[in-house]
């Protein structure tokens, strides 16, 4: 105990209670007034001999028998039990205590300068792992080497007790040489524990004969030094040059920045004063579904044969390649789901293709007889221009970038080019366009190598069924393989440009149907297009694809739309008002009255220009029209609809009918079938008028009104604009 006074400038007295050998606080203010550390527990909790009735006893049973002693003596002012944060252990729960043992340390502040320079040679990622790294070592401590553990790697320290020295041996060599006993039970044996210890040298001091420091190293030394041990520094110094520094390391860093990767630099930096690495993924930590910690004694934990059984290894791979790795990732079920219902994209590409090619016999040996369209040749630009960013970003270490653009090419593929193909591969009574099947074949075969290094059971799957069952001289496994090369000759960037507009007008047309409540199944008279500063009109094949993707009979370029629809602009008061003050008022009325002007999507009025944060922008189209925009781009449907459009549309609600009915009957989609309908008013009439273009899309070769006769075809009913229909369907049968 220590006078009050002496550790507080508060007025009074009192005692307070300093335990040197129990807290680390207290040891340090036990330090400072140069007070006796006393250790009284053992490596088990275990009060040790010289403590009276406590010798013997465990440091979990004594707080209650103290109390009870100090009360026995009338020497206890009070008692009282609070609540207060106390240290576990993470895995068990189990209560932890401080025990002063001694250590075996090594000094770093001489170190500190050549570490920091080191450090900065290195590639960090992300950026700030840099930072994070140098205010570590700004701030380290003397590193502590030894733990008080019977396996782990043996510290080769002799200690001298008589004199207090110490020698550390640099090899077998050395310590076969400077043995005096016990080398002979040690030959033979690795540096562990028995063996190492029947080794006694002679104190090079007092001549003493001396043993090994029962310690073992903290497991981050022996981390730190595994690449000079597995790339034979001391034994090759040819082949350790060779593969040394690492190109690349990657590892958890909320703890490696100060256990792993700073061991591996110490140990480089001491040894060969450079870095041990050129480059070094740091990310952050898994979660659960709700961002909690997981913990078998939380229950929260998902063992990785559990996740990998339920939602496949490549699925696990693929939710980590598409993470940003600076970000915490909260796993779980619904994640996985997710993850693969997004890779089913490609999946699907890949039946599709599989279902035709089967059906037209195709083999890749076969090359395309017509020339290619646009779109094939955008696809081929798009797959070359994606080999060059993955390429580019896993070199430069970015496997996220990387994955999110192979990702998007899922997208490219099903939701653009093999729908906006379908008339090519499935064209009724007809063969599939050989180029169409060539360039579809293409994108697969490189998408799957693409994914080999993410994805390698989906990639090997893909290359097996697409590449080996054709070629049996191909490589024997996807990752046999050369990885792909761009190809400048093969990119058109102006093509690729006029793509992305048409799809940006197809995705505003089918934005503005949805918002009108149109169903896609109906021809609409026109689509009208602005592109203001973006572009004046779009080429041919372009208009055709947005004809057939919004489903209208006409496609016009203009100027302006402003019969059409008028944009209107809503002032935020709340960023406004304080920022112009007295202009507000005037700013206000002049977008109220439309007179304003949207530039790249800043809003220019009165002399002011607004930000987009400043004000809401929407659009009001005039009645028959519907319109949405985005990126300086207008696009306006006229919604009016005559008696034949009106009837088209029920057409094709028709052919979906009866497309429904084939799959329910389980029809093979080149089987030819006979229908048979009941319907009443417009569409009994759309059946009529359009009856050659039903047959067409269903591959009926009969289409007949009634349905007698028919108890054994496969009968689907709706209502198409509120009419009840009836279509049945039987498999054409053949002689």
């Amino acid at each position: 105990m220590i006078p009050w006074d002496e550790v507080s400038q508060d007025e009074g007295t009192g005692i307070v209670h300093i335990a040197p050998g129990c807290g680390e606080e207290d040891f340090q203010l036990g330090k400072e007034f140069r007070l006796p550390v006393i250790a009284p527990l053992d490596e088990m909790g275990i009060y040790t001999e010289g403590f009276d009735w406590l010798t013997g006893r465990s440091v979990n049973e004594v707080p209650k028998l103290i109390v009870e002693n100090l009360k026995s003596k009338s020497v206890l002012f009070k008692s009282e039990q609070y609540s207060h944060r106390y240290p576990h252990c993470w895995r068990c729960r189990t209560e932890l205590v401080f025990r002063l043992v001694d250590e075996w340390y090594i000094s770093m502040r001489d170190l500190r300068p050549m570490l920091m320079k080191v450090t900065r040679d290195i590639r960090w990622l992300p950026d700030f792992g840099l930072e994070r790294e140098l205010d570590w070592l700004r701030n380290m401590h003397d590193w502590m080497i030894s733990k008080k553990r019977y396996w782990g790697l043996a510290l080769p320290i002799w200690y001298c007790e008589g004199c207090t020295s110490f020698e550390v041996i640099g090899g077998r060599e050395e310590l076969k040489e400077r043995a005096i006993s016990g080398y002979t039970e040690f030959e033979g044996h690795s540096p562990h524990r028995p063996w190492v210890d029947a080794i006694k040298i002679a104190c090079s001091k007092c001549g003493a004969a001396i043993s090994r420091i029962p310690d073992v190293g903290n497991p981050w030394l022996d981390a730190g030094i595994v690449p000079f041990s597995t790339m034979h520094y001391r034994t090759d110094p040819a082949y350790f040059e060779r593969w040394m520094p690492g190109d690349f390391i990657t590892e958890s860093f909320p703890g490696q920045y100060r256990n792993w990767f700073y061991s591996l630099l110490v140990m480089s930096a001491v040894l060969e004063a450079k870095a041990p690495f050129r480059a070094v993924l740091g990310f952050a930590t898994l979660r659960d579904e709700k961002g909690q910690p997981m913990h078998k004694s939380l229950g929260n934990s998902i063992a990785f044969d559990d996740a990998a059984d339920q939602v496949g290894a490549d699925v696990m791979r693929w939710i980590f390649a598409m993470q940003n790795p600076a970000a915490n990732l909260n796993f779980g079920w619904k994640l996985a789901d997710e993850t693969k219902r997004r890779l089913m994209k490609l999946w699907e590409s890949y039946k599709f293709f599989v279902l035709y090619s089967s059906l037209e016999d195709w083999q890749p040996s076969k090359t395309a007889t017509t020339e290619r369209t646009e779109l094939d040749r955008w696809l081929l630009s798009r797959l070359n221009t994606l080999v060059a960013t993955v390429r580019e970003r896993l070199d430069d270490w970015d496997a996220l970038d990387a994955a999110k653009a192979i990702e998007a090419s899922f997208d490219d593929l099903s939701n653009w080019y093999i729908r906006r193909s379908r008339a090519r591969f499935q064209a009724p009574g007809q063969n599939a366009d050989p180029a169409a099947m060539a360039t579809l074949y293409e994108a697969l075969v490189t998408i799957a190598t693409l994914l080999a290094p993410f994805l390698p059971f989906l990639a090997e799957d893909l290359y097996q069924n697409l590449v080996r069952t054709v070629d049996d001289s191909a490589p024997d496994s996807v990752h046999l393989t050369d990885f792909p090369t761009s190809d400048p000759s093969r990119s058109d960037a102006a093509l690729e440009r006029n793509m992305d507009l048409t799809r940006l007008v197809a995705s505003l047309g089918n934005a503005a149907r949805k918002g009108a409540s149109i169903p896609s199944r109906q021809p609409l008279p026109a689509v009208r297009v602005s592109g203001g500063s973006t572009f004046e009109a779009l080429p041919e094949w372009a208009s055709e694809l947005i004809r057939d993707e919004l489903n209208v009979k006409r496609v016009e370029y203009v100027e302006t739309l402003s019969e059409a629809v008028r944009q209107r602009a809503e002032a935020n008061v709340k960023i406004l008002g304080p920022k112009y003050g007295r202009d507000y008022p005037r700013i206000r009325s002049a977008l109220q009255a439309g007179q304003f002007e949207v530039v790249e999507g800043r809003v220019n009025v009165e002399g002011f220009q607004l930000e987009p944060e400043e004000v809401t922008l929407s659009l009001e189209p005039a009645p028959g029209y519907a319109a949405a925009a985005d990126r300086g781009v207008l696009v306006v449907l006229d919604t009016t609809l005559t008696p034949e459009l009106e009837a088209e549309g029920r057409a094709r609600e028709v052919v979906r009918l009866i497309q429904d009915a084939r799959k329910r009957a389980g029809f093979n989609v080149s089987d030819r079938i006979h229908v048979r309908y009941d319907a009443s008013d417009g569409v009994a009439e759309a059946f009529a008028q359009h009856a050659a273009y039903i047959q067409r899309e269903t591959l009926a070769t009969k289409l007949e009104a009634g349905l007698d006769g028919v108890t054994d075809w496969q009968r689907v009913e709706a209502e198409i604009d509120g009419v009840p229909v009836v279509v049945a369907v039987q498999r054409e049968r053949t002689s």
